[in-house]
This record gives C-alpha cells, structure tokens and sequence, in this order.
C-alpha cells in the first residue's frame, strides 16, 4: 500500500483501492480487476442515483411523497456491492438501497411510487433479484438468511457452475446491529454455514444515535463472535467495494459461508425527510466528509487518468437531467389506488373466496355513487 493509502491518525484502518484524491492504490488482499470503462460505468451509476435522490427529496419537500430516505454519500457503497452481484444472487434490502435497486434494474419510479403511497412496492421481485423495502429495522437480515439457506438446501452453492452458483447480499445499517433481529441471523448464518453477505453501511449515525455509543468496538470486528470474517472498507470507495463485495460473494457462493463487510461512510443528508440532522451533529463534521466524496473522487480519477473528458461528464449530467424530468413527470402522474384493488394484491393467484369478497365490496362502494362518497373506495366526504 503506498503512503497515500495509509489511514491518517483519526481515521479507521480500512481497504482502500482510492483515495479521495483520485489516486489508484494498492492493497495486499484485494484489487479491483476491471478497467477504466468499467470505472466510467461506475461513476454514471452514482451520479444517476444521486439524481433520483435528489429528485425525490424535491418531491418529498414539495408534498408530492410523504417521506423519502436519502442515500446521499452512500452512492459508492451501494453501486460498488450492486454492480458485484451475479445472475442469481438476490437482494435484501433496507428502505435506503436506491443504487443497489438502480443496479438492478428497478425502475425509479417504482421507488418512489412506496413512498408515495400508491403501492406497496410493486416491482417484480424474482426478476430482479431485489427484495421488496424493509421498513422495520434489521428484519430483512433474517428473511436473507433463511433465503440463502434455501438456497444451499436447493443444491445451488458450491457446486462449481458459475450459472448455477448462487449468493444473497442483506443490507443493514449501523443502527441495525443493535437490533436482537441481526444477531439473530448471524447465529443462524453461521450455524448453517448460509451463502450471504451481510453489508452494513456504517453511515455513522442512527438517526441522531453516533457510532461511538452504539458499539465499543469497530462493527465489522463482531463477525468474528459468530464464527465468520469481517472486513471494513472505505464505503466511498467505488473501487475497494466492488473488490471486497466480489471477493465475499464468491467465497458464499463457493459454500464458504457467510461474511460481514462494514462500508464506512456518512450519511450526508437527514436520516429521512422528516429528520433535522442539525440537531445532533456539527457543521464541520459534514465539512470533513464532503472532501471524500464517492464521486468526486472517481471524477478525480477520471480526469487525471485522461480516461474521460468533459464531453463524458456533461453527457452523464445531461443523462441524469433528463432522468429527473422524467422520474418527476411519472410520479406526478401517479394515481391513487381504490380499496377494490387491494384484494388484487393479498395473493399471487386469487382464491374463489378473494374473488367473492371483491365483487361483494365493489357492489357495497357502488351503492355510494352519488351520495358524496366515491364509489373508487378513496372515501369522499363523510
């Protein structure tokens, strides 16, 4: 590792392939093996979910969703580990995912929709191996675990077929690991020897509970109590995330089991919409934070390297422009659901008694038509 690489007196001990100037490095374990269009790729990721964010945080401000959770700053986290899954690896993730959903192949909107109240998240699910937002906090991480010992229980780990193999990443935040739900699922994963990534993007903040009084020891250092390696990498380190992401999904998908990484970031903007992070932490620490940048840094890269010019960056940004435009005009046009069609989504095929139920509703809202409530199940005046 060069000198540039090594961690400054107050900084964590971490894998870092760049650095926030923009400086390829080195790391004894671990190497990112793509090239300079792969990196370009990256950063037109990042830039195009930050513009999701940022359109949906404008929607949220402007009273068209009723709260959005921004992953500002943790764009290199999530693009970095999304961009490493397989063919068949699955997904589970919190309600902050926006670039691992956009590397999958979510369609914005569809995100936006959960948070505008007209569907429950209604995106298919097995065709992008994107588990549906989990709202209560550190759940997901033991429906990911009993997916991935499914999984080994199918025969679909270890067997040596790249098309065959198979792993899950489950994604947590800092806070999550004081959740009873986490520890759980780590006692199972490596009981049961699971194929899955547990990614916990350490943001720094629990909503306005810090890291320091959330845990005595640096979180990735848990994983060893359960039986199974822990590694901390530069979370704004597109590079180093993808490499250690890819490293330990092939390990699960190998068959041996699970590992946990700790993305160490910053949660750049408010814990949601409805939070003032200017209560609980000071100005200078967002300061100190901003100079590491995940894009920024790979913009860095870019132009010091000669892989890109300006004419790449302006047509990224005219790209994610345009994306907003668009993201803005289909969630505007959004409508709201009736109640008649919420028996639609209770199961995958409806039974004769579902069937039964909806049309008795239907006839029961139709017998309001003209009595001053709407007959679409939205309630009219009572």
């Amino acid at each position: 590792m060069s000198d540039s690489a090594v961690p400054g007196p107050n900084e964590p001990d971490l894998v870092q392939l760049l650095t926030p100037e923009g400086l390829r490095v080195d790391h004894p374990l671990y190497s990112f093996s793509g090239d300079d269009e792969q990196i370009k790729s990256f950063y037109r990721d990042m830039v195009m979910t930050r513009r999701v964010d940022s359109e949906a945080t404008a929607l949220q401000r402007q009273g068209e969703l009723g709260l959005w959770a921004s992953c500002l700053g943790q764009e290199a986290a999530q693009v970095g580990s999304g961009r490493a899954l397989g063919g068949q690896d699955f997904v589970f993730p919190t309600y902050r995912e926006h670039g691992v959903a956009w590397c999958q192949g979510v369609d914005p909107v569809e995100l936006l929709a959960l948070f505008r109240g007209t569907d429950l998240g209604g995106w298919d699910t097995k065709a992008h191996r994107f588990h549906l937002y989990t709202i209560v906090i550190g759940s997901q991480t033991l429906h990911a675990v009993g997916y991935a010992m499914g999984l080994e229980r199918d025969g679909l780990v270890g067997t040596g077929d790249p098309d065959r193999d198979a792993a899950v990443i489950g994604y947590l935040g800092d806070g999550a690991t004081s959740q009873g739900d986490v520890s759980e699922a780590m006692v199972f994963a490596s009981s049961y020897n699971a194929p899955i990534v547990f990614l916990c993007q350490n943001n720094q903040w629990a909503i306005s509970e810090p890291i320091e009084r959330q845990s005595r020891i640096p979180l990735y250092k848990r994983a060893a109590g359960f039986g199974f390696p822990g590694v901390r990498v530069d979370g704004n380190d597109v590079l180093a995330m993808h490499a250690v992401t890819s490293d330990a999904l092939e390990r699960a998908r190998s068959g041996n089991g699970p590992t946990f990484i700790e993305a160490y970031t910053y949660r750049m903007g408010a814990h949601t919409t409805s939070d003032d992070p200017t209560k609980y932490r000071l100005a200078d620490e967002l300061e100190h934070w901003r100079l590491k940048d995940p894009i920024e840094r790979v913009r860095a890269y870019l132009t010091r390297s000669g892989a890109a010019d300006d004419a790449f960056f302006a047509g990224v940004d005219d790209e994610a422009a345009a994306l907003a435009r668009d993201l803005r005009a289909r969630c505007l046009a959004l409508t709201a659901p009736s109640l008649v069609e919420a028996f639609d989504h209770v199961y995958a095929t409806k039974t004769p008694l579902l069937v039964e139920e909806q049309a008795a509703y239907a006839d029961y809202l139709a017998s309001f038509e003209g009595a001053g409530s709407g007959a679409d199940g939205s309630g009219g005046e009572r």
